[in-house]
């Protein structure tokens, strides 16, 4: 089954940014229509990061705090168990997901409970583990200051890595620099999270599993 996607970032900042066309014009020539839209992107993201940088930070803070409580109380993130979520960073002016990390790992151990897998970045060739971790502590910074979680546990264990995982991921929670109103996402161009994504629903497919929720932030 098609992988629905769900927007909650749209419905604060996207007021914010204004209208975002993603759009290109399909009766140019293949390489000049590919370079048109790689052009597009490139002053796309400049115009939303000169915007985001605009928010004042209290204005920032009170639209994290909606879009948390937006997704906590939704019916499709109560009834997952199994969770992808990015860590956000301060930084690069990402919605904060720490309150809904926390929720998930407080039911962590629980028998009912919610799995958690986040983001590890190994190299500058678009290449990206999700590895699952059972608390905040589980988590250090990178060379970008970006917290990530350890290769290994407290342990000495590697941790599970989602694509080795028994069981099929519920609710994927993205970040993105933006997103139109059709839910197309535009990313900061590395292609981390295209590329994981993609691999990992190949890999539903392959074992017949249900495509994953995606949430966008």
């Amino acid at each position: 089954m098609r992988a629905q996607t769900l927007m909650t970032q749209w419905c604060t900042r996207a007021a914010t940014c204004g209208q975002l066309r993603m759009s290109t014009n399909t009766n140019t020539p293949k390489h000049d229509g590919l370079d048109a839209i790689f052009k597009h992107k490139r002053l796309l993201r400049t115009q939303v990061r000169k915007t985001l940088k605009s928010i004042q930070p209290s204005l920032r803070s009170h639209q994290d705090n909606t879009v948390q409580d937006i997704v906590l109380g939704a019916p499709w993130f109560k009834s997952s168990r199994r969770l992808c979520a990015y860590i956000s960073c301060a930084a690069l002016r990402e919605v904060d997901t720490l309150k809904i990390l926390s929720q998930i790992l407080q039911h962590n151990n629980a028998t009912d409970g919610k799995k958690l897998y986040v983001p590890r970045v190994e190299d500058k060739n678009s290449h990206m583990r999700m590895l699952h971790i059972s608390g905040i502590d589980d988590l250090i910074a990178n060379s970008m200051d970006i917290l990530e979680p350890a290769p290994v546990d407290v342990d000495g264990n590697a941790r599970e890595d989602v694509m080795q995982a028994n069981d099929p991921v519920d609710l994927f929670l993205l970040p993105g620099l933006a997103f139109d109103r059709s839910g197309r996402r535009l990313g900061r161009g590395r292609g981390y999270y295209d590329t994981f994504l993609k691999n990992y629903q190949d890999l539903a497919k392959t074992r017949n599993w249900k495509q994953p929720l995606l949430g966008m932030h």
